[in-house]
């Protein structure tokens, strides 16, 4: 298994893969338009896992000047407990702080057990002093 960065021609294999793993969380960003213009605002910082040829795992990583983000953190699940997740994990978090940014958030659902578990092992703390609120931008893609 290798981790190396996300290209936008994996687009379509890292889709199909969130179709299984995250598809809960997927949204009109997420279409590849949206996903190559992350990749462009963030060089190098998103990543994917490859076992014999295949995606296994992917992470999109980036930052907006101040703070870092994480996104789609996934690994299929029968590749699971293997340290995958904490790989990608791991790479993205020190792309992030090698363009010198000294926070990073991971947007986690409620009812996500498995991932509220895997960032605070990994040693991500729960805040509860803020609140997320979106706003649904009018503009058409």
């Amino acid at each position: 298994m290798i981790i190396r960065e996300m290209k936008k021609s994996d687009y379509d294999e890292v889709f199909a893969m969130w179709q299984i793993t995250t598809k809960r969380a997927l949204s009109k960003a997420d279409s590849r338009n949206g996903i190559e213009k992350y990749i462009d605002r963030n060089p190098g910082m998103s990543q994917v896992a490859v076992s014999d040829g295949k995606i296994i795992g992917t992470v999109l990583a980036g930052h907006d000047g101040r703070r870092g983000f994480i996104h789609h953190m996934a690994v299929m699940p029968q590749y699971r407990r293997h340290g995958i997740g904490h790989k990608l994990a791991q790479v993205a978090i020190s792309k992030i702080e090698a363009d010198g940014i000294d926070k990073t958030h991971i947007f986690c659902y409620q009812n996500n057990k498995t991932g509220q578990s895997f960032w605070k092992d990994f040693g991500f703390t729960k805040r509860d002093d803020v609140f997320v609120y979106s706003y649904e931008n009018k503009s058409k893609e």
